[in-house]
């Protein structure tokens, strides 16, 4: 059995998506900053309840969304009906990859996941089978969590096995991919991170610290730049199949 496993009921992920899902300039920031790095016909590893899947459909890229929990697929199949979206069940990390998945090997420009490399043991094999996933010169867009130094109780509930620096996730790509871009993402986010998991042990995202954190979006993007995404909630990696 493949050690990248979820809960097919994920109550405490689906309410944590749940919440983000409402934060609509969040989302968009985020879509903002990897959109730049997609092009062609694009594989998104991951895709949940279609957080960002919903903008690349709106502008009409060319997008497959995927997931490995049936119920999650379900959701984006319902969610997303008017644009007759492509919704296949991936799992990065199956042991018999190139067997089970031969049908869509080199058949994308473009692979992005975000928040997904974190939840998988062997995340050297995740990353080397979306490689084959990718034609010749294909991109990969990764964002993962950073700073194993910040690991609380939120990341227990959602299955994180770790968190990333820019070093720790060049290591990981640079044997399949070359790297083009790296940055950490959402320098404000750390705080709330560490306040709520942390501090208050929450297990999930509360939906009213959400809303707020949303609403104080324009004002973190301006951090970000002041502080030239030194430093981040998250790190972003962009690199290029060898």
């Amino acid at each position: 059995m493949s050690e990248f496993q979820f809960k097919e009921i994920d109550e405490e992920g689906m309410e944590t998506l749940d919440a983000i899902s409402a934060a609509d300039k969040f989302n968009r920031w985020m879509y903002d900053t990897i959109e730049p790095h997609c092009s062609g016909k694009i594989l998104e590893i991951g895709s949940g309840i279609g957080n960002i899947s919903n903008f690349f459909l709106k502008n009409g890229a060319n997008i497959t969304l995927s997931d490995i929990r049936d119920n999650y697929c379900d959701a984006l199949r319902n969610n997303f009906k008017e644009y007759n979206a492509e919704v296949i069940n991936v799992n990065i990390a199956d042991e018999d990859f190139d067997k089970k998945y031969a049908h869509l090997l080199n058949s994308f420009d473009t692979i992005f996941s975000l928040n997904v490399v974190e939840h998988i043991k062997d995340h050297s094999l995740a990353v080397k089978n979306c490689s084959k996933l990718l034609r010749d010169n294909g991109t990969l867009v990764t964002l993962v969590p950073a700073y194993q130094g910040i690991y609380n109780g939120f990341d227990t509930v959602l299955e994180h096995y770790r968190r990333y620096t820019k070093k720790t996730l060049t290591e990981l790509l640079e044997k399949d991919y070359t790297i083009t871009h790296k940055q950490y993402f959402n320098f404000i986010g750390i705080l709330g991170w560490i306040f709520t998991g942390a501090i208050l042990r929450k297990k999930t995202i509360p939906s009213g610290q959400m809303g707020l954190y949303n609403k104080l979006v324009p004002l973190f993007k301006v951090i970000d730049k002041i502080i030239f995404n030194s430093m981040g909630l998250s790190v972003i990696a962009v690199a290029k199949k060898k």
